[in-house]
């Protein structure tokens, strides 16, 4: 690799790096604007349609269904695929605010990534829930306790292959470590 393509890669990875730390930030101080801009223009929006107006209006939707929160990422990978495309994964803890009551959610983010016009945006993010309750309780059968009107499954880390493969060679060793599956 040349000199000005390991610049352009390491250059990339710090453009993409930056990505989710900044999503949480607005996510978290509600500035929509700034939180839709890092997503790509033609985002899809699901039901809402599709651009980054249609985002927006997906996320003033969701953001008032609690009223404080906090994002704390950690735990990124990126896989640049070309000189435009990249994907990635990122842990993330949150907590949120809901009368009263403060929730906390642990989640995985599997991200698509896109550079245009020289920089990196969003063009998906799914999140992948371990587990939520209330701060003051422990996750239980469920793996999800949540305010009513919000639907929210746990999926992690079920959904990982290698996870699956592991537990298929064989249970834990003592019996009542675990809390029962959701």
């Amino acid at each position: 690799m040349s000199p000005p393509d390991r610049l352009d890669l390491v250059e990339s990875r710090l453009e993409i790096a930056e990505l989710p730390s900044r999503y949480a930030m607005a996510l978290d101080a509600r500035d929509l604007d700034a939180l839709v801009a890092l997503f790509v223009e033609d985002v899809d929006a699901g039901a809402q349609g599709n651009g980054r107006d249609a985002l927006k209006r997906w996320y003033d939707k969701v953001l008032r269904k609690f009223y404080r929160s906090i994002h704390l990422i950690c735990g990124q990978t990126v896989d640049i695929t070309d000189a435009t495309h990249a994907t990635g994964s990122i842990y993330c803890r949150a907590e949120h605010e809901d009368g009263d009551g403060w929730y906390v959610i642990t989640m995985r983010y599997d991200d698509v990534y896109e550079r245009r016009d020289g920089r990196w945006y969003f063009v998906r993010r799914r999140e992948y829930p371990w587990y939520s309750v209330d701060v003051t309780e422990r996750p239980g059968p469920d793996f999800v306790r949540w305010p009513p009107d919000i639907e929210l499954r746990a999926a992690m880390p079920h959904r990982l292959q290698s996870w699956r493969s592991f537990w298929d060679r064989g249970d834990p060793a003592v019996p009542g470590r675990l809390s029962r599956q959701p």
